[in-house]
């Protein structure tokens, strides 16, 4: 493997303000599942509504595939006069109280994973992080009109209760995340992850109230005190498009009411339901197949 180190450049300027925190690091990462746009939203959000600085940049020329992925440049009458790159950075961010976090956001990488993943390792260690954390969304079959339902997954499986659903054994597609998570159980550092359940029928949507619940079990495994509210709102401005797009489709309600009578049989049976690896692989496999990237999101 080549060496990890040469993949990233730290900040030394901003390297002082980390030591001895003991940060968590949240990693969200564009290009795969990601039901309702939950990582990506997510990422952008906690930049918008705290305050950060950029810690470490990768070199991710050397884990891109530009003609898989490529940026969007903006031609001007007679001129280039605009790119928009790609970028995979970690930020250093404050929770409302002033605690310090670590985000690592980008698109994932399209090569060199283990090495990438070495060197995710290499800057954790260096700033002594306490946990690496992760959330997404995958498309199920829930209606909007009830609380998000979140299936949680860690190193340390004693964290794990409560999920709302009994999966047994699957094989699925990886993704960087999760093979950043699989690692760090062979580190013995701990790593927690919290998938959202997205409506299906807004699965290409963005879809806030799967981002504020999953943030919200984020904020509470990290002991961070993270802004809510804005997110909140978008919330239930979402309700209300969706309320009004659906207005006038005549098959929509007989839809909606047959979701919310399941979930409530799920609830009452203290989920209890078990999909089969077929049902699971098959609506992946679906989502993957009609994915198209979030709206702001630079598409080939």
């Amino acid at each position: 493997m080549l060496d990890p180190s040469l993949l990233y450049h730290v900040e030394a300027d901003k390297a002082a303000s980390v030591q001895g925190d003991r940060p968590a690091l949240i990693h969200l990462f564009d290009g795969y599942i990601d039901a309702g746009a939950v990582s990506h939203h997510l990422a952008r959000y906690l930049l918008r509504t705290c305050e950060h600085e950029v810690l470490v940049t990768f070199d991710h020329d050397q884990l891109h595939d530009y003609r898989s992925r490529r940026p969007q440049m903006v031609f001007d009458t007679n001129h280039w006069a605009d790119l928009i790159d790609f970028e995979l950075v970690i930020h250093r961010l404050l929770d409302s109280q002033g605690k310090p976090f670590l985000l690592l956001h980008g698109p994932e990488p399209d090569s060199q994973w283990n090495r990438a993943a070495a060197a995710v390792f290499q800057v954790a260690e260096r700033f002594e992080v306490s946990q690496l954390l992760t959330g997404s969304g995958v498309p199920m079959a829930v209606p909007h009109t009830r609380p998000t339902l979140v299936t949680a997954h860690a190193t340390d499986i004693n964290l794990v209760s409560g999920n709302p659903m009994w999966i047994d054994r699957v094989q699925l597609p990886g993704a960087f995340s999760h093979l950043l998570e699989y690692r760090a159980g062979e580190r013995n550092v701990l790593a927690q992850g919290f998938v959202a359940h997205v409506p299906h029928y807004l699965a290409q949507s963005t879809f806030p109230q799967a981002a504020a619940a999953v943030l919200g079990r984020i904020a509470t495994a990290a002991g961070l005190d993270l802004p809510m509210d804005l997110l909140h709102e978008e919330s239930q401005e979402n309700l209300a498009t969706i309320a009004a797009e659906t207005a006038e489709d005549a098959e929509f309600p007989a839809m909606l009411a047959a979701l919310e009578e399941q979930y409530e049989r799920l609830a009452a049976a203290g989920g209890s339901s078990v999909p089969s690896a077929e049902e699971i692989g098959a609506a992946v496999e679906q989502f993957l197949a009609e994915q198209d990237p979030p709206p702001d999101f630079p598409r080939q």
